[in-house]
Parts: C-alpha cells; sequence; structure tokens
C-alpha cells in the first residue's frame, strides 16, 4: 500500500513538471514573437511588464494584448508617414543641393578674389616703386639713359594708375568679405533646411520659404562682377539685407504659447534698444569708413597721375622739379594703396554692413512675431527669448535687465548713456 500512494505521488509531480514545462514553453514561444517589419516600426516592450502579464493574465490574454499594441503602433506609423508629401520632401531635397552647391561656389570664388587683392596690392606697388626708382636714377642721368629712364618710368606710372583704378573700382577685399559672408548664410540656409526634413512633415509653404530665403541671398551677394556687382561707393550707407520680406500682421492678442504682457514688451524695449544703439552706431562707423575708402581710392590713381606727368617733364628747364614730384608722388602712391588694400578698409566697410543688417534682421524677426494676430503661429515665447539672448551674447536675466534699463531711461541723456544691445560685436 505504501508503495502504491509513493508511486502515485511521482506520477502526480511528474503530471505537475511536465504542465509547468509546457506553460512555460508556452509563454517563451509568446514572449519571443518574430519580429514584425512594418516599415522601420519597432516594437519594444519592458522585460517586466511581460512578466506581471505571464503571471498575471496568462499566455493567452498576453498575446492578444501584443498583437493588438502592435496593430495600433502600425497603424499611428502609416498615418503619420502617409501625411508627408512625397513631392515636398523631394523639391528640399533639392532646394538643399543647390544651397550646398553655392556654398561651394562663394568659398571658391571668394578664395579667388582674395587672391587678387593680394596680388594686385603686390603688383601695383612693385610697379610704382620701380618707377619712382627709374625715375630718381633718371635725373643724375644725361642723353639716350635719360630718354630711356624716363620714358620707361612715365610707362610704368600710366599702367599703375589704370590698375589701380581698375582694383579701387571693384575693390577685391570688399568682395571677398561679400563671399565670406554668402557662404556662411548659405550654410546656415543648409543647416534649417536639413532640420525640417528630419523634424517631421515638411509642408509646401516651408518649400516657398526656403525658395525665397534663396533667391534673397542670390540677390545680396551676387557673384557676377560686371551688371550686378554692388556698389562699392554708394551715396547712402544702408545695413546688408539677405533675407525675405516680412509679412505686414494687425498686431494681436498677448498670452499663450510661451507669451505673456511682461515678454512682449521686454522685446519691444530690445527692439528700441537695437535701433538707437547698435545699428545706428554701425551704420555711423560705416559711413566713416566708407569716406576713408573713397579718399584713398582717389589718392592712389591722383599721385601716380602727377607722377607720371613728373617723369614726362624731366631733362627740361624744370628737370630737377619733375624729378623731385615723380619720385615722391610715386612713394606716396605705394603707401597710399598699400592702406587702402593692406588695411582691407573695403573689408571693413562691408562688414559694418553686414553687422547692420544683422540687427535689423534681429528687429524685423521682433516685430513679425509681436504683429502675429494669432500667438499659437508664433515661435514660441520662451524658445523665441533664449535664441534672441543668444544672438546678443547675453543670459536671459541679462536681456531682462537691459529692457528693464532701456525702460527707466526717459531722458536723452540717459539714452545716450545707455549699453549697447549686443555683447559679441
Amino acid at each position: 500500500m505504501a508503495s502504491l500512494l509513493q508511486s502515485s505521488s511521482v506520477v502526480i509531480k511528474s503530471v505537475a513538471y511536465s504542465s509547468s514545462r509546457c506553460r512555460r514553453g508556452m509563454a517563451r514561444a509568446a514572449i519571443n514573437m518574430p519580429k514584425l517589419r512594418t516599415g522601420g516600426l519597432s516594437l519594444k516592450l519592458p522585460a517586466r511588464d511581460l512578466e506581471q502579464e505571464v503571471l498575471g493574465m496568462g499566455v493567452d490574454h498576453l498575446t492578444s494584448s501584443t498583437t493588438s499594441h502592435v496593430e495600433k503602433k502600425y497603424e499611428s506609423g502609416t498615418n503619420r508617414n502617409s501625411s508627408s508629401d512625397p513631392m515636398v520632401i523631394a523639391k528640399l531635397h533639392a532646394i538643399r543641393e543647390a544651397v550646398s552647391d553655392r556654398v561651394e561656389m562663394h568659398q571658391n570664388i571668394g578664395e579667388q578674389r582674395d587672391n587678387w587683392n593680394s596680388l594686385l596690392l603686390t603688383s601695383i606697388n612693385t610697379i610704382t616703386l620701380t618707377a619712382a626708382t627709374m625715375a630718381g636714377i633718371a635725373a643724375t642721368s644725361i642723353g639716350g639713359p635719360l630718354v630711356a629712364l624716363k620714358l620707361s618710368s612715365t610707362l610704368m606710372y600710366l599702367a599703375a594708375t589704370g590698375m589701380l583704378v581698375v582694383m579701387n573700382k571693384i575693390q577685391p577685399s570688399q568682395l571677398v568679405e561679400e563671399q565670406r559672408n554668402a557662404a556662411r548664410l548659405f550654410k546656415q540656409l543648409h543647416g534649417q533646411i536639413q532640420t525640417t526634413l528630419s523634424s517631421g512633415d515638411p509642408t509646401s509653404s516651408e518649400v516657398e520659404e526656403a525658395m525665397e530665403k534663396v533667391l534673397a541671398l542670390d540677390k545680396a551677394y551676387p557673384l557676377p562682377l560686371i551688371g550686378v556687382m554692388l556698389e562699392k561707393f554708394p551715396e547712402t550707407v544702408e545695413p546688408a539685407v539677405w533675407w525675405p520680406q516680412h509679412k505686414q500682421r494687425q498686431e494681436g492678442r498677448t498670452g499663450g504659447n510661451g507669451w505673456s504682457e511682461e515678454l512682449e514688451e521686454e522685446m519691444r524695449e530690445i527692439v528700441g534698444v537695437l535701433k538707437r544703439k547698435d545699428t545706428e552706431d554701425y551704420l555711423r562707423l560705416g559711413k566713416t569708413a566708407l569716406k576713408v575708402n573713397k579718399i584713398l581710392a582717389i589718392s592712389g590713381p591722383l599721385l601716380t597721375g602727377i607722377a607720371a606727368c613728373g617723369t614726362a617733364f624731366m631733362g627740361s628747364s624744370h628737370g630737377s622739379l619733375a624729378a623731385m614730384v615723380g619720385v615722391v608722388a610715386g612713394a606716396m602712391a605705394s603707401v597710399v594703396n598699400t592702406m587702402e588694400h593692406g588695411g582691407q578698409v573695403g573689408m571693413v566697410f562691408e562688414m559694418y554692413r553686414s553687422n547692420a543688417g544683422f540687427f535689423r534682421l534681429m528687429e524685423e524677426t521682433i516685430e513679425s512675431n509681436l504683429n502675429e494676430r494669432d500667438v499659437e503661429r508664433r515661435e514660441n515665447g520662451e524658445l523665441f527669448e533664449m535664441k534672441v539672448a543668444l544672438q546678443l551674447g547675453r543670459s536671459l536675466s541679462g536681456l531682462k535687465n537691459l529692457a528693464a534699463a532701456s525702460s527707466n531711461s526717459s531722458s536723452i541723456r540717459e539714452e545716450a548713456m545707455e549699453e549697447f544691445a549686443s555683447k559679441l560685436f
């Protein structure tokens, strides 16, 4: 009897053990389901959740819940992918490729024009100093050598005068700065387009905006020299404009999307400081640089022309005075040419003009957001405030302090003592 009870207990244990192994095998089979490939869809379920479902609800319920979860995730991924227009994405890719090509073009042409500046400067100074040396030697010569040296010096001065006129007209150092700014701005636009493509669903309005930005940059920084080259000596100094015109909107309500009345008032004060201080100061510096560049651009060819006339009259009754004029004017022309193109005064003028344009762009961007009727269509207020602070090289607290100081400055004298908005340049 005891042996019978013992054998029956062994049979019961083996059946229980078999049932337990079968249940664990079914759970393992349900857990290790084959991965579904649904267009980049990945299924990640925490192991702890699976154990709780196996222990609490059973294998059948786990399989049905997992399958329904996969189906819902597949449907949401399909709907999200189907909402993006393939043609819009293709257009943005085409614009990005064009922008990348423009970056390389402006970089290559900028290097070429930088070589123009250094080579023309060296060549003209060499010609001018050689002509002055020959004029000095001719002053101590008589007969045939005097005629040869006088003629050679005069021709070299005339050649230097013609080259200086062309060089001062195109201002190679300013051309280099234009291409440098264009390459930087096209790189920035390329990054914006790349962010738009990787962020989600691009729209047709973003395609139009990217096209407008490309065309505005092409107009602001043209590549050809003939016909469309920017005026190097304008009558009035204006900030550089490389962005499409912002659409004027009526002023709307406040509140929502990170905006508040305090933030709007802060942004208005920042715009006021930018207009009164930063933009105005860089336009003033640009006017000063333009005046200096005009004086140097006129003085260089004028001095080489005077030197050519002086060497032409060598050997006459006023030969000593003519020789002195030829030598001194040639030396001074070399100094003036070095100051203008070696000091890259044209580049300095373009830099001031671009800086003024940078602040003008900030003004228009802030005003465009403030004048947007629907605050939900504005850029998020907190994010926008952070961007403005970073562009001005300030912390958020420093930006608020600047706006508070601007609102408290009531008199003209206090406004004159006011600090600049930007701490970067």
